[in-house]
């Protein structure tokens, strides 16, 4: 059995920062993947930032420059840290996780960018 639990959203003015983290537990012996995706009413969900097993990073073209994905292994936590946000980035941000063949989700964290 894998949870992931995503925290860390909330109401901020444009040109704001928050961080969100995502805590996996349950049976985990390795991870091939984890990332942020995130999901406006009536809209797709949307790839924001990824980070494979051996640490690489990739990011949506809309958050490059501004989003950072990391990673605490000791912790099976991973976390996105969102500066400069725009109110185009109000979404449900959810947490997903690739371990051996299967993938798992976070019931996700709402993010409101206004003013």
């Amino acid at each position: 059995q894998v949870q992931l639990v995503e925290s860390g959203g909330g109401l901020v003015q444009p040109g704001g920062s928050l961080r969100l983290s995502c805590a996996a537990s349950g049976t985990i012996f390795s991870f091939n993947a984890m990332g942020w995706y995130r999901q406006a009413p009536g809209k797709q969900r949307e790839l924001v930032a990824v980070m494979s097993n051996g640490g690489r990073a990739n990011y949506a073209d809309s958050v490059k420059g501004r989003f950072t994905i990391s990673r605490d292994n000791a912790k099976n936590t991973v976390y996105l840290q969102m500066n400069s946000l725009k109110p185009d980035d109000t979404n449900v941000y959810y947490c997903n996780a690739v371990i051996g063949q299967s993938s798992y989700w976070g019931r996700g964290t709402q993010v409101t960018v206004s003013s």
